[in-house]
């Protein structure tokens, strides 16, 4: 039993001689890894500040720069420990642990791929111009001003003033109408004359009412065009361009627009009819009506036997 132990002891021995050895060839590979790895650390930690600097730069907002700097910072490091690993010798280590990686990548990714979508949905959306809180947009059916983009969904501010989050991946992938990213809108006016009125005058009255009381865009002429003719009105559209990017700002200048306009054709005699229709009885060629229907002739027919017509003293026709 003694020798047993005796000779268990002995391997025991000798087996740490060799982890010894090893260590002692290994000692400066180790102290290069160490080296490798605090300067890693410390690099890390000014690639983060540097990586935040460049990203603030691009207009993103702050939580997608901490996102995509710890992004940078992660693959930085892991690159750095596939370095130590190599001078380790640890090249199994190393390839198991890629192996397993990608494996586990492969997993989360199929897991997790809507709200990865919208993760680089939103990355993107914070890095382009296009997209800006504040702006006032139109998409997947609502229209609103952007109140906040995240790393997951937009925000939009409806003029009722709902909160309608939509998830980034369809902002992006569906069309979007962005109302303020030029800085002007055109304002449309429709409106209609009468058959009477003269037309070159109308166009006249109407753009020099938009050009005298409202401050539009001068890079820009008012336009107006005549596009139908209406059961009771000649209909045109009158178009100017405005500086204005909110929707109330937007509103207030088609107010305005109207007002003008009104005022304007009051003080020339233009005339904006009511959706009316009128019966011409006096068009050339044509019989008065009191011609074509006597009143005698109109109670006979209606069979109003108990009743006669005559004319008074001043000539209109009388029921008896």
């Amino acid at each position: 039993m003694l020798e047993r132990f005796s000779e268990s002891f002995g391997k025991l021995i000798a087996k740490l001689g060799e982890w010894l050895d090893a260590i002692v060839v290994m000692l400066p590979n180790l102290v290069l890894a160490a080296i490798v790895l605090g300067i890693s650390i410390f690099a890390a930690r000014y690639l983060k500040k540097v990586a935040q600097k460049g990203l603030m730069r691009t207009g993103a907002n702050g939580t997608v720069v901490s996102v995509l700097s710890n992004i940078i910072v992660a693959a930085f490091m892991l690159v750095s420990l596939f370095v130590v690993l190599n001078i380790l010798n640890l090249d199994d280590a190393l390839t198991a642990l890629l192996g397993t990686a990608g494996v586990a990548g492969l997993a989360v990714g199929l897991a997790l791929q809507d709200p990865l979508v919208n993760l680089f949905s939103g990355v993107i959306m914070s890095v382009k111009t296009y997209y800006q809180v504040g702006d006032l947009i139109e998409t997947n059916g609502y229209f609103g001003k952007i109140l906040k983009i995240s790393l997951r969904s937009t925000v939009i501010l409806t003029p009722q003033g709902q909160e309608v989050i939509i998830p980034n991946k369809e902002v992006l992938q569906n069309p979007m109408i962005n109302f303020s990213h030029n800085g002007r809108r055109r304002i449309d006016i429709s409106c209609g004359v009468a058959y009477g009125d003269d037309l070159e005058k109308v166009k006249t009255i109407a753009v020099n009412a938009i050009v005298e009381d409202l401050n539009f865009n001068d890079s820009k002429p008012v336009e107006l065009f005549f596009n139908e003719f209406g059961d009771s009105s000649i209909n045109f559209t009158l178009r100017f361009w405005k500086r204005v990017t909110a929707q109330a700002d937007y509103l207030e200048a088609q107010s305005q627009a109207i007002i003008a306009l009104k005022k304007a054709f009051d003080k020339e005699g233009i005339t904006i009819p009511f959706p009316i229709q009128t019966l011409d009885l006096g068009v050339v060629g044509g019989l008065p009506i009191n011609e074509v229907y006597p009143p005698e002739k109109v109670f006979a027919r209606n069979g109003n036997s108990n009743q006669s017509a005559t004319k008074n003293q001043n000539g209109k026709v009388v029921n008896k």
